[in-house]
């Protein structure tokens, strides 16, 4: 093997292991876990079986690597959204809200959320999925708590229980996306807004 080769080697491994949970994540979040074979996310990803197994143990270790990877990716936007300080920390929890809405029911139309569509399949079918898929949302519900006390702190929020307050917005939020893909329409989405507007009134 030349250096070159195995210079690149390890990018080739990890962008195959990236390419087989982007593939993964688009598949599982449109059809569910169980109801998708790992020859349907193969065929689709152009991955043989057995490069498969050289990156996973097993489908559901595959399904606890996609989630750690949603979240990883999640949080890190996240992040980026709620460190911007040019704009009152109330302004970018809003933007968050927003973007939520837009990319659930946009002009593209109604979308999937991976949370919503295997938290609840999931949860007595994996435990490690079940604590990934926990672990991730306190990740996500901590970084609006922090989000919450820097609008308390700059004045563009009147003083709450950050952490109940993230909690409660984060919980609405799921449950409306839920009603979302039940209604087929954005009622849900929409009530939430005008909610999620009161409660973080000045």
């Amino acid at each position: 093997m030349n250096t070159q080769t195995a210079i690149n080697q390890p990018d080739k491994h990890r962008d195959t292991r990236q390419h087989l949970l982007d593939t993964g994540r688009d598949i599982l979040a449109a059809r569910g876990f169980s109801s998708v074979g790992l020859s349907a996310i193969l065929q689709a990803a152009g991955v043989p079986k057995g490069s498969f197994y050289h990156y996973f143990q097993s489908k559901e270790q595959f399904g606890q690597a996609l989630l750690e990877d949603y979240f990883a990716s999640y949080v890190q936007d996240l992040d980026a959204c709620f460190a911007d300080d040019s704009t009152p920390a109330i302004s970018r929890l809003m933007q968050y809200w927003q973007d939520w809405q837009e990319n659930y029911c946009g002009p593209a139309g109604l979308r999937d959320c991976l949370v919503v569509k295997l938290s609840a399949e999931v949860a007595d079918l994996s435990e490690a999925m079940r604590i990934t898929l926990r672990d991730g949302t306190e990740q996500v519900m901590a970084r609006i708590a922090n989000c919450i006390d820097a609008a308390i702190a700059d004045g563009s929020l009147h003083p709450q229980p950050a952490q109940q307050t993230a909690g409660n917005l984060y919980q609405l939020w799921l449950g409306a996306s839920l009603l979302t893909k039940l209604h087929r329409n954005a009622q849900p989405m929409n009530q939430a807004m005008t909610l999620t507007q009161s409660m973080l009134a000045r």
